[in-house]
């Protein structure tokens, strides 16, 4: 603990989030609500489940209040220690707060609730034959945060050997020891900040804008990264990029007059800003007029060498990348329901006289992904109180989809591999 500021060290808390961690997953193993292959298959989801089970179950454990966590023990003679509001390092302030606003509300659950909550976490079905509906708004702020610690390096770095713990505790399902194949994203630049990257697709630029493609000719002399008959993630991956290009000159062209609020954590927390910016351009393709058709169940891809776009359906695509399109064109789907029914609820609102115009919902799903959720308020009692949210939580939920759609992507070869060649290029400039 720091004498002067009376905050606990970062790297303490982080060493004991990871322990926790490590129980956790076990915990979760022997419970089966996770499987020895799932966590030897490292998905991307499992990024996110892991920490959010680990706050699950940290709540369930909480004796105190305001809650608070009880910490590791650095040595058997250390003084017992708990990381509270008042001593919490600033960089965790955010998710102590929203981890403790779950608290009395994973508590409140009745016991099958409350298992029915840890089956929501892990993507499985509720048990229950009638669901509480506060396990899916809850499960939504727990995944969340889990999301804001999956996007920081020092998890990324930490998390297989998370996950090797879990799987080497007890015998496993096959009686064989199994490795986890969890990589970590790439590593990006940490000399990010917002400039001009001057890259734009035709379908999603303006005239005067030059070709995202023209960063990226096809390289046929020498190796590529795809093969002959893996285009569909050739076009997937530049319709992608395209869309990261219109995200990265927003950020310039408002920087003077109103900044972009990824401007500022491009220059305070570049790998949060990569990802951030990764979702927006999710969502830029999903809400893109003509580019998700959702009742023809495609894609309009951007091509280089048709002049409208390709168009590509799950079916046409290979196995790994089937999951992805599958959920890229359901995003796509949500969230043009989403605009329509902001739209629908502003028109109404005039018509009344309103003077208080509701904030779109399509708007906080955008500030989620940016700022990750938050609670207001001064302390922790005010941030559990005063924290405005529906039962279901369905801008964080939605949010939470497209935040881990943006994670998925990088464990895709293919996008893994040349994903830091594109943002050293179309990335802001120092």
């Amino acid at each position: 603990m720091s004498p002067s500021t009376g905050k606990l060290d970062e790297e303490y808390v982080q060493n004991s989030f990871h322990t926790y961690l490590k129980s956790s997953l076990t915990q979760a193993k022997v419970e089966k609500l996770i499987e020895d292959q799932v966590l030897a298959s490292a998905q991307a989801d499992l990024m996110i489940t892991g920490p959010a089970l680990c706050l699950y179950f940290a709540a369930l454990r909480c004796t105190t209040n305001p809650p608070s966590v009880p910490l590791p023990r650095a040595t058997k003679s250390a003084p017992p220690l708990e990381l509270s509001p008042d001593n919490c390092p600033p960089a965790f302030l955010g998710f102590l707060a929203v981890w403790a606003a779950t608290v009395p509300r994973i508590q409140g659950l009745i016991p099958q609730d409350q298992h029915d909550l840890a089956r929501i976490i892990c993507g499985l079905e509720p048990v229950a034959i009638s669901p509480n509906s506060e396990c899916a708004g809850i499960a939504a702020d727990l995944r969340a945060v889990a999301i804001e610690i999956s996007q920081r390096r020092t998890f990324q770095d930490r998390y297989a050997s998370d996950l090797q713990a879990a799987l080497d505790a007890g015998p496993s399902s096959s009686g064989l020891k199994v490795k986890t194949s969890f990589v970590p994203p790439p590593l990006y630049s940490d000399q990010l900040s917002p400039e001009s990257s001057g890259y734009e697709s035709k379908k999603f630029a303006s005239p005067s804008s030059s070709s995202v493609l023209s960063a990226f000719p096809l390289r046929t002399p020498s190796p590529t990264i795809l093969t002959q008959d893996t285009p569909e993630i050739d076009f997937i991956r530049e319709t992608l990029y395209s869309a990261l290009a219109v995200v990265l000159e927003h950020i310039t062209a408002s920087r003077d007059h109103n900044p972009h609020p990824l401007a500022r954590l491009f220059k305070y927390d570049p790998p949060r800003a990569h990802f951030a910016a990764v979702s927006l351009a999710i969502l830029e393709v999903a809400t893109m007029q003509g580019v998700i058709l959702p009742d023809q169940n495609a894609i309009m891809c951007v091509s280089a060498r048709e002049l409208g776009g390709h168009k590509l359906t799950p079916d046409t695509c290979p196995e790994p990348l089937r999951p992805f399109m599958m959920e890229l064109i359901a995003i796509g789907r949500d969230a043009q329901v989403m605009q329509d029914e902001d739209n629908e609820a502003t028109i109404k609102a005039i018509e009344r006289g309103d003077e208080d115009i509701p904030e779109p919902r399509f708007e906080r799903v955008q500030a989620i992904i940016i700022n990750g959720v938050r609670v207001s308020g001064n302390t922790a009692d005010d941030r559990c109180r005063t924290r405005k949210r529906s039962v279901e939580g369905r801008a964080v939920t939605f949010a939470n989809r497209v935040n881990a759609l943006g994670l998925s992507i990088s464990r895709i070869k293919a996008f893994r591999d040349r994903e830091k060649e594109v943002f050293d290029v179309l990335g802001p400039r120092p």
